[in-house]
């Protein structure tokens, strides 16, 4: 008797409905991008309880005839590609053929599609088509789920909360509107808008509409080519971040892409811009010749290869540290005036509120548009080309006049007034100093009266031994003397008078700490980050306005005078406009 047995299409269709139909989020996501495929510009995705009860969307495509209406539930059906030629030219989001047939398998599946003629309308339960029927002549296509994995309880019982999926659900139609700013999203969950875009084109009104006027107010625009790859988006000034990689987008010729090396090239674009664990908001725009990728290594054709990664890594790293660099980024403290609600307006935020905080609860940080007028008619270009011109300013001459517990410098000028941290501010200006001498050493030491000697654990003298070379390019004398021990006998003329014994065991702790994966970069790094630190100012360490002069003369030297190492800001502004209005002197 035959053990071996092909399935039934139903019983496939299922399983392979566990790799693409993963959750609300997985449906809506093959179902938005059937429609962006058929050519549409006003696309609605209407939830209810986010998706779990029902999700509808619709579209104004260029819809389907009966023949393909009926054969697009088969498994493999797809008119994106012909022949295997197409693998490697695909201009598409789907592809496969698998999606359609993977969600009907698992829930109720209502669609009404016409190409402009006679419409069709096919209702499928659980994989089985129940009835075919004539619609009407609407062009586009409406595809109604229902009552998803009510088939298969296992899968149902591991849904997420109603708020988690309802955030996740959010945060793709947030990045598929982001790639296709052309296109009209509307998004509602139980009849309440959260996203409403204009489909005009504009990048950066789409942003205004996710996040908001504040964090529009605060990107700089980035483009850049090279040979193979074209870049161009937007990323928020260091001020600006995240406590998570979800707001960093990558868009690849219209697809959102997860892509780890894009987004840690990205991230590490701002190192000592911003705190190491907190995260920019970017939508970056990469395009490239379809046959430099590959789209086909995950049924969610979320993840992607590139040909030629090294040279797009380099190109992104490139740019966002140029942008970075040219930009003055001294935080501007606003005054902002308050703005009384209607009592629709009250509810609308009290009810974002409230998915924010559930959201917030299940670790899914995201934001939503509350209380923001988004298709208020705002000249948003006109407001980025005045702040390209304020962003080649460097930092102005500043005048200090006082010092507010003995950490935060108080400085003036026609401006308004800079509140300095002076701890911040000597971290950086020593980074920069210890960074630039690691970088190009010179062959002169200082001999010491009094070597020291320096004691380590039996662990530690191992591996010092085995690396002693690395001090010694460094113009160190240094030896081993006696058990589990070093003797110091001279040390570079860089080293800062008085801490010569402290720095030297910061150095030989980061020998230690790298050994097993050494890399001179992020050696000098490490070093000049933690010498530059341990030998700052203190907080309530009171300087005279002599010292206040120098430091501040000092940091205006830097290459980037905003922050430290850590990504913490080194100044802050107060306009004199917003000074008048904190003191109702502005004339309201």
């Amino acid at each position: 008797m035959a053990v071996i047995k092909i399935m039934d299409e139903i019983l496939a269709n299922k399983i392979a409905a566990g790799e693409v139909v993963e959750r609300c989020a997985s449906v809506v996501k093959e179902l938005v991008e059937n429609s962006i495929d058929a050519g549409s510009t006003e696309i609605k995705i209407e939830l209810i309880e986010a998706g779990t009860k029902e999700i509808k969307v619709t579209d104004n495509g260029c819809g389907m005839d009966k023949e393909d209406a009926v054969l697009a539930f088969s498994r493999h059906a797809t008119s994106k590609i012909k022949d295997e030629g197409d693998l490697y030219h695909i201009n598409t989001l789907g592809f496969r053929g698998e999606a359609l047939a993977s969600i009907a398998s698992v829930s109720k599946v209502t669609l009404k599609t016409s190409t402009g003629d006679i419409g069709t309308i096919v209702n499928i339960e659980g994989g089985k088509i129940k009835s075919v029927e004539n619609g009407d002549a609407r062009r586009g296509t409406i595809i109604t789920v229902n009552d998803l994995f009510y088939n298969t309880p296992a899968r149902l019982k591991h849904m997420k909360s109603l708020y988690t999926e309802l955030a996740s659900i959010t945060e793709y139609v947030n990045k598929l509107a982001l790639s296709h700013p052309n296109i009209k999203f509307i998004l509602t969950n139980n009849q309440s808008i959260l996203l409403n875009t204009d489909g005009s084109g504009n990048l950066l009104k789409v942003v205004k509409s996710i996040y908001g006027t504040d964090v529009v107010k605060k990107m700089i625009n980035i483009q850049n080519s090279n040979k193979d790859y074209e870049i161009n988006g937007y990323i928020t000034l260091p001020e600006i971040h995240r406590s998570n990689r979800n707001h960093i987008i990558t868009i690849v010729n219209g697809r959102v892409v997860r892509n780890m090396e894009l987004n840690r090239v990205i991230n590490d674009s701002y190192h000592s811009y911003k705190p190491d664990n907190r995260y920019p908001i970017v939508v970056l725009e990469i395009t490239v010749d379809p046959t430099l990728i590959d789209v086909n290594i995950h049924p969610t054709k979320m993840d992607i290869k590139f040909s030629k990664m090294e040279e797009l890594l380099n190109l992104i790293e490139t740019t966002i540290k140029d942008a970075l660099k040219n930009t003055y980024l001294v935080p501007h403290i606003e005054v902002k005036e308050e703005i009384k609600q209607e009592k629709e307006d009250k509810r609308h935020y009290e009810e974002q509120t409230l998915v924010l905080d559930r959201i917030s609860e299940s670790q899914i940080e995201y934001e939503l548009p509350i209380n923001e007028d988004i298709n208020k008619d705002e000249d948003i270009n006109e407001e980025m080309e005045i702040k390209k011109e304020e962003d080649n300013k460097k930092l102005p001459e500043l005048y200090p006049v006082g010092l507010v517990h003995g950490t935060y410098i108080i400085c003036q000028n026609e401006q308004g007034m800079y509140i300095i941290d002076q701890h911040a501010a000597n971290e950086r200006i020593n980074y920069e100093f210890y960074k630039r001498k690691l970088g190009n050493p010179n062959k002169e030491s200082i001999s010491l009266l009094f070597p020291f000697v320096i004691e380590l654990s039996n662990i530690e003298f191992i591996i010092l031994k085995e690396n002693l070379e690395i001090l010694r390019n460094m113009n160190f004398d240094i030896s081993e003397f006696g058990l589990n021990s070093v003797i110091v006998k001279a040390h570079p003329t860089w080293l800062p008078k008085g801490y010569e014994e402290e720095a030297t065991r910061k150095i030989i702790e980061i020998v230690i700490k790298y050994e097993k994966d050494f890399n001179i970069e992020k050696f000098n790094e490490s070093v000049a980050i933690t010498l530059s630190c341990k030998l700052a100012i203190k907080a309530n360490e009171n300087l005279t306005l002599l010292e206040m002069e120098n430091l501040i003369n000092e940091l205006r030297k830097c290459e980037n005078p905003y922050n430290c190492p850590h990504g913490r800001p080194t100044v802050i502004f107060y306009s004199k406009y917003d000074l008048e209005k904190l003191f109702k002197r502005s004339g309201f």
